[in-house]
């Protein structure tokens, strides 16, 4: 079976990190994540990667905080995410750069699309921290940004959910799960996929997004494979 995609955003949500322990950061679910990242590289597919901070930090659940201030921690612990997944995949034998959108030079790079890009082309994994390095916008938001820079042909959004449904299935057993849908119904229907922005980045720039469970990490070949997966969300389905 051929490769369905060459060149991927994959968006992993901090809370997939933190596994059961819903704080910080699973040394196991790291290693099961990283392994199949290693696996999709190793098909010969290009891989850029946004990780969410919600491991370590919610800026929006904190109470009396500056929105700004609370979204600038946030950035900050997508950073220790993005070194430990680069320093876990470093030791699988894949190259591996961190970019970050706010300047940290003793860190990792700055972001620049042309050296990001070319980092791609010679298959290294490029991972994008600090979110657009700018408050107010979510690593959601970041992931469809810079994927849309990279010209990524698709963006899997790895969560703790397997599909995306018209509710919370945790809540309602007879929630509807879609196989397929469309950007504008996600909308319409307020469907808490990404936010607003992010879906509707996503859909001004025609790429497609497929939602699936991080806690079976086989889906990500499964994905790239072609193999039906959680859920295809893009512009007509």
């Amino acid at each position: 079976m051929g490769l369905e995609y060459r060149r991927i955003m994959l968006k992993v949500s901090g809370e997939a990190l933190s596994g059961d322990k819903g704080f910080g950061i699973d040394q196991d679910i790291l290693g099961e994540i990283s392994d199949k990242i290693k696996d999709a590289w190793k098909m010969g597919v290009e891989i850029g990667i946004v990780v969410g901070g919600g491991n370590f930090w919610r800026g929006r659940s904190s109470t009396g905080m500056d929105r700004t201030t609370a979204d600038h921690m946030g950035m900050l612990a997508t950073v220790i995410n993005s070194l430990a997944l680069q320093d876990a995949l470093e030791h699988r034998g894949v190259p591996t750069r961190v970019q970050t959108a706010i300047d940290m030079p003793r860190i990792a790079e700055p972001y620049i699309r042309r050296r990001a890009v070319r980092h791609l082309e010679k298959k290294r994994v490029v991972i994008f921290a600090c979110g657009t390095g700018n408050p107010y916008f979510s690593t959601d938001t970041a992931a469809v940004l810079r994927a849309a820079e990279i010209e990524a042909e698709v963006i899997l959004l790895a969560k703790n959910v397997d599909a995306v449904y018209d509710s919370d299935p945790k809540i309602n057993k007879s929630a509807l799960r879609y196989d397929k849908i469309s950007f504008m119904e996600v909308l319409q229907r307020q469907l808490k996929v990404m936010d607003s922005t992010a879906t509707s980045l996503c859909m001004d720039n025609n790429i497609p997004l497929h939602v699936f469970n991080i806690k079976t990490p086989d889906n990500i070949i499964k994905v790239l494979k072609g193999e039906k997966v959680g859920t295809l969300v893009a512009r007509e389905v």
